[in-house]
């Protein structure tokens, strides 16, 4: 019986350069697995393959040496476990995403909660090409979000209070943009707003807690890291609605499906359609 490749990839499973031998990629949501779904694909490892597993770059785990004749038998072991298979192929990759505000001290949002809710909202979605979507917490940027098709990081826009200020000029020696002047003698801090990437480090180094702010989504578009490599760009102000976000994913879905080639990525997309064109329809649902 001929052997559908195209098919098993699409579902996971990559074919090696030994004989009727695959990685078995496992589905992974933001890198999240449970002891007991380890301890499941250690048994599968162990029975069905070589005894070890591959950590992937995109948080995910992969068991090479899977046969092929041990395939659908390996999948409901799996299945018992609790574990799924991921996928391959054109559409929406892994979503990855650093642990976030909920154990990180330095997180801004939710990482973990954001990425198991793209995953129930685009997990799998069939694009032109793969689609990649990356969370990370505040600007330390443990995720590289500027890697991903569409990254997503915690930010802050930040407010200045002249009632609590000593003027000693700290907020202005952490800020990495040069945003902040302070003048001491003339009793006046400066924010200039067209310069801040929204990092909270002025509100983090304060002494006075003088510096407050409201907690946000920082959007970049069109990274790509593989055979070429280009840094996902920022054009968006700071959004602080989570419901928008989904807004600008939908259009910027939307505008792929429509405008790319197939096996277009979607960087290579955006220079050759205009960047200016994707920005306008972004920016409409602002």
């Amino acid at each position: 019986m001929a052997v559908d490749y195209s098919a098993l990839k699409k579902g996971g499973l990559m074919r090696q350069k030994q004989k009727d031998c695959f990685s078995m990629r496992l589905k992974s949501v933001g890198g999240h697995f449970t002891a007991d779904q380890l301890n499941t694909v250690r048994q599968v490892a162990d029975r069905y393959g070589k005894g070890y597993v591959h950590l992937t770059s995109r948080q995910g785990i992969e068991i090479p040496y899977i046969r092929l004749k041990d395939i659908d038998e390996v999948k409901k072991v799996l299945k018992e476990g609790g574990v799924e298979v991921g996928f391959c192929g054109p559409r929406v990759r892994t979503i990855t995403a650093c642990q976030g505000a909920a154990t990180c001290p330095s997180g801004l949002i939710d990482t973990v909660k954001l990425a198991n809710e793209f995953d129930r909202r685009y997990g799998g979605r069939e694009l032109p090409h793969k689609f990649k979507f990356g969370f990370t917490g505040c600007h330390n940027n443990c995720l590289k979000t500027e890697e991903n098709d569409m990254g997503i990081k915690g930010g802050v826009e930040p407010r200045w209070d002249s009632a609590g200020c000593t003027y000693c000029g700290v907020c202005e020696a952490v800020c990495p943009e040069r945003a902040i002047a302070v003048d001491k003698e003339a009793g006046t801090v400066t924010l200039h707003p067209d310069q801040c990437v929204y990092c909270g480090k002025c509100i983090k180094s304060c002494p006075a807690d003088a510096w407050t702010g409201d907690r946000g989504f920082v959007i970049s578009f069109g990274g790509l890291y593989g055979n070429r490599i280009a840094v996902g760009r920022h054009f968006l102000p700071i959004v602080f609605s989570e419901e928008k976000v989904y807004e600008i994913v939908e259009v910027t879905l939307k505008f792929f499906e429509d405008h790319a080639r197939p096996s277009e990525r979607f960087a290579n997309c955006l220079d050759r359609v205009g960047w200016d064109k994707f920005q306008q329809e972004v920016e409409a649902v602002l």
